[in-house]
C-alpha cells in the first residue's frame, strides 16, 4: 500500500466542522465509483472489524442510501444519507443521520451535512470532505465516538481495495499490446474444461496461472467468500492455435448468474488505446444491445459489453495502466 498518500484531518470547533482531504492512487472514475456504488461501498466503508451492508441506495438528488454498520457480534447500527446535490464525477452532498432499519431518523443522535468534492491529478484523485454539525455538542460527541480513527481505517480499506484490483489486472496483462481473446463463462467447471483444452493444445496457462475466488486478498475489503465458491476459477488464460487466447471464469448460480448456451461466450477485444476502444465499441454495438456501457471500472479497466445486431457477444477492454 502507498504510505505517501496525502491525508489531512482538521477539526474546527468555531464552525462545528470537520475538514478532510484524502488522496487515492487511482484515476477519478474508479474513486468516484467506490464512493457512489453500493456494491463497492459495502467492501470498504466500515472500519474493521465491522462490515457495511446496504439495504437500499438511490444515488441521485432526492435519493438516499440506507445501510448498516454490523459488528462482529452481529449488532447493526443503521444510518442513512439523504442526497441533496449530485454533480457527476465532481461532487455530492447529503444529510447524514443515525436511524433504524426502516430508515426512520433518530433525532436524539448527531446529524451532519457532508460535502465531498473530487479532483483528479496525475495518477491520483483527491477527495475533499466537509462535515458540518448543528452544534459543538454534536461535533464533540462524534469525536468521542472515535470518528477520526474509524474514518482513517475506512480510507485504508479503500486504498487496499484499489491496490488489489490494479495488482490483479496488472499481473494478467502487463502492457497495452492489442490482442483478441475469446472469453468463456462456466457454471463451476472452468478448471475441468481448461485442463481438457490444455491437453489438446499442449500449451501452458499464462497470466499467473489459474486464479481462484479464494485468492482475492482479505485486506482488499471483500466480504467473505462462501466456502463452496473459494476454489472456483476467478480467471484463467490459455494460448491456443495461432497465439489466440482463451480466457474464462466460473459464473455459478450461487453468485446470481444464469448461464445458457449463447450467453456464455464473448469475443474480447483489447485495443492499444482508449480512443480505439471507444471507436470499436460505438461502431460495433450500433443497432445491437448494450449490456454494460463502456466506462472506467474500479479494477482499472475501460470496459464494456454488448451483443451486436447479429446476436454475437463482445467485450471491449482497455487496461488503464497505473504508473
Amino acid at each position: 500500500m502507498n504510505t505517501h498518500l496525502h491525508f489531512d484531518f482538521t477539526i474546527s470547533k468555531e464552525t462545528n466542522t470537520i475538514y478532510v482531504q484524502r488522496e487515492f492512487a487511482a484515476d477519478l472514475a474508479p474513486v468516484w465509483d467506490a464512493w457512489t456504488k453500493p456494491e463497492l461501498l459495502d467492501l470498504w466503508w466500515a472500519p474493521k472489524p465491522y462490515q457495511a451492508k446496504t439495504k437500499s441506495m438511490d444515488f441521485r438528488e432526492g435519493g438516499h442510501w440506507l445501510y448498516a454498520m454490523i459488528s462482529p457480534e452481529d449488532v447493526a447500527q443503521w444510518c442513512r444519507i439523504d442526497f441533496k446535490k449530485v454533480t457527476p464525477k465532481k461532487s455530492f452532498s447529503g444529510l447524514v443521520a443515525f436511524c433504524n432499519e426502516e430508515g426512520n431518523v433518530d433525532t436524539g443522535l448527531p446529524r451532519s451535512v457532508w460535502t465531498n468534492v473530487f479532483s483528479e491529478g496525475p495518477n491520483t484523485t483527491t477527495v475533499s470532505i466537509k462535515v458540518e454539525y448543528e452544534n459543538l455538542t454534536d461535533l464533540e460527541t462524534i469525536i468521542q465516538m472515535g470518528f477520526k480513527e474509524g474514518f482513517a481505517m475506512a480510507m485504508t480499506n479503500l486504498d487496499r481495495y484499489i491496490e488489489s484490483q490494479f495488482r490483479l489486472w496488472g499481473e494478467l496483462k502487463p502492457d497495452n499490446a492489442p490482442r483478441v481473446c475469446t472469453y468463456l463463462n462456466f457454471p463451476g467447471n472452468t478448471e475441468e474444461a481448461f485442463r481438457f483444452y490444455q491437453s489438446v493444445f499442449r500449451t501452458k496457462f499464462t497470466g499467473g496461472g489459474i486464479r481462484r475466488f479464494g485468492d482475492i486478498p482479505a485486506e482488499a475489503g471483500h466480504p467473505p467468500i462462501a466456502d463452496n465458491i473459494k476454489n472456483m476459477v476467478l480467471h484463467v488464460e490459455l494460448p491456443i492455435t495461432g497465439n489466440h487466447i482463451l480466457m474464462a471464469t466460473d459464473a455459478p448460480k450461487e453468485m446470481g448468474f444464469t448461464l445458457i448456451q449463447g450467453n456464455n461466450m464473448h469475443i474480447s477485444i483489447e485495443p492499444e488505446t482508449r480512443e480505439e476502444a471507444k471507436r470499436i465499441f460505438d461502431e460495433l454495438s450500433a443497432g445491437g444491445n448494450i449490456t454494460m456501457p463502456l466506462q472506467d471500472m474500479f479494477f482499472g479497466a475501460y470496459f464494456g459489453e454488448f451483443t451486436d445486431k447479429y446476436g454475437i457477444n463482445w467485450m471491449i477492454n482497455f487496461q488503464n495502466k497505473k504508473q
